[in-house]
């Protein structure tokens, strides 16, 4: 969710684009940033797990769970957990259109309000791809559906959900 916003931000006062980040120059060299975020990341993870084992909930260092705000409850974390969905959605749309169409999400919301017909998913260099997963992911769910209506009682499912889950490897 944060690296939302942080895209969002740095297109609407702009900054170098998120997907150049990485080319850009810092005042630590590569190997030293990857080895101080390591560390940092492992300290704090490992702190996390600590926690959790104790106390079955997630938190930060020894504040678990972690509730600064006293907002703790079943409907918050409902829409948290829809939130956080809706922002890696939104991330894999900034990245698409980024390595698609090499603008930014707000760059190409502009082009999309100014002639939506012309400029969006379907129109681009993927279009055949989209429409066709469009359509992919659309009918599955339904052939999953009819198939276990119409499959006689106590028979096992033609159509795994997950063929990776299935006992059966071997035919």
């Amino acid at each position: 969710m944060a690296a939302v916003a942080g895209i969002l931000f740095t297109d609407l006062v702009g900054l170098p684009k998120f997907w150049l980040a990485g080319a850009e120059t810092y005042a630590l060299d590569f190997k030293t940033l990857a080895v101080v975020e390591v560390a940092l990341f492992a300290f704090l993870e490992s702190k996390r797990y600590e926690g959790f084992k104790k106390t079955g909930e997630t938190g930060f260092l020894n504040s678990f769970p972690f509730d600064p705000m006293g907002m703790r409850s079943e409907e918050k974390k409902l829409k948290e957990l829809k939130n956080g969905r809706l922002a890696m959605l939104a991330f894999v749309g900034f990245c698409s259109q980024a390595a698609v169409r090499g603008l930014g999400p707000i760059d190409s919301l502009k082009e999309h309000i100014a002639n939506p017909w012309a400029t969006n998913i379907f129109t681009s260099s993927v279009g055949p791809e989209s429409t066709v997963t469009v359509a992919v992911l659309s009918v599955y769910p339904m052939i999953v559906e009819a198939t276990r209506a119409l499959a006689p009682k106590g028979e096992k499912e033609s159509v795994p959900l997950f063929p990776w889950n299935s006992n059966d490897w071997s035919s």
